[in-house]
């Protein structure tokens, strides 16, 4: 089964995917590798950060790994490359 998700992209994931935000359809149930390789697929350029992105689901931090998502149609996925400042 299907859901549709809010992705958001900011800093230089929006560079690379060349728009800040759009509606995915992808699995409810992934692992957060998963939905990030579904991502890749849309913006492959986005495989240039994948050692340094996090993912931010329904506003809580998650890193990409086997961590299983249960997702809801409407859901918020952030990618949020790293961001330097000081």
């Amino acid at each position: 089964m299907s859901c549709e998700v809010v992705a958001l992209y900011f800093a230089r994931s929006a560079e690379l995917a060349g728009v800040r935000s759009e509606i995915i359809s992808v699995p409810q149930q992934l692992t957060s590798l998963q939905l990030w390789e579904e991502i890749v697929k849309r913006h492959p350029r986005l495989a240039a950060i994948q050692d340094q992105v996090v993912f931010a689901v329904r506003q809580e931090y998650v890193l990409l790994g086997d961590q299983l998502l249960v997702l809801q149609s409407g859901d918020e996925v952030a990618i949020i490359p790293p961001i330097s400042g000081g």
